[in-house]
């Protein structure tokens, strides 16, 4: 039996236990509108749909998808979505994550991408993935979605963000896609509108996480910015890239956020055995 089949028929038996609150409502904002399915009261189908259409992704980063060359990377993600849900599920819930890293290349938007994709295949939570590093947008590279309008449409232009939300049809993960990169993002980012779109990403749905990708956080101030309006960070070192000098200068830019952890990245794990994704 494959996966989708499999978690149909949990869906089916979950159906039956409960059928009036196995499934919240599943982003009925995207492409501007509800779901056809929804109008008409049948939201099961809907999340049917969104398993069985998943986007045709090939990146062998996204290990949390259940791939076979490393099923150890994708356990720890798994772990790791155990603690971030212990760390966020308290009196008020910390829906609001942020994601970056002392420098380039040490992972932070694969750490988002992953988390994401694990908190998505949980039938209690529903995800935004948001892609708020303007200077080097990626997520939409990773799930091979074409880069057209997004946050940034959002923030200059005004266009409401239900129409640029893209259905990845991995679980119950919707991504806000950057829209580009920009000169200057944080103006963009500090902005009133930004904070209100925060605002309602959080508050819309109650069991909805929202995961923010942001660019590196000692040579740039945009996860300083963002950092004091969400409801917790998560920074990622990576083994032999990061700089002690940087992330002292990252977590001392961060002073303000509330800092639930860090993510150590790409560990050795056993003497000849490689590298993969860990914490």
């Amino acid at each position: 039996m494959s996966r989708i089949e499999q978690a149909l028929e949990k869906a089916a038996r979950q159906r039956e236990r409960n059928p009036e609150e196995f499934i919240p409502a599943l982003f009925p904002e995207v492409g501007g509108a509800p779901l056809a399915e929804e109008r008409s009261g049948h939201k099961e189908r809907d999340a049917a749909l969104l398993l069985a259409n998943p986007l045709p992704i090939s990146s062998p980063f996204l290990v949390a998808l259940g791939s076979r060359s490393n099923p150890a990377a994708a356990e720890e993600y798994r772990k790791l979505k155990s603690l971030v849900l212990r760390l966020t599920k308290r009196e008020r819930f910390l829906n609001t994550l942020l994601i970056t890293s002392a420098g380039s290349n040490e992972g932070k938007t694969l750490t988002a991408l992953n988390l994401a994709i694990v908190l998505a295949q949980d039938y209690d939570h529903s995800v935004v993935l948001v892609d708020c590093d303007l200077r080097r947008p990626a997520i939409h590279r990773y799930l091979g979605i074409k880069q057209e309008a997004g946050l940034v449409q959002c923030l200059q232009d005004n266009v409401p963000v239900a129409r640029v939300l893209v259905k990845t049809g991995l679980g119950r993960l919707v991504v806000l896609p950057a829209g580009g990169a920009v000169a200057d993002p944080v103006e963009l980012l500090s902005s009133s509108r930004m904070k209100e779109l925060i605002r309602d990403l959080k508050n819309r749905y109650p069991d909805r996480y929202v995961i923010i990708d942001t660019p590196p956080a000692a040579p740039f101030a945009d996860a300083q910015v963002l950092g004091q309006v969400v409801d917790g960070v998560l920074f990622v070192v990576r083994e032999g890239v990061a700089r002690t000098n940087d992330i002292r200068e990252g977590l001392s830019s961060l002073k303000d956020a509330n800092l639930l952890g860090v993510v150590y990245n790409d560990a050795s794990f056993s003497p000849g055995s490689g590298r993969y994704y860990y914490y």
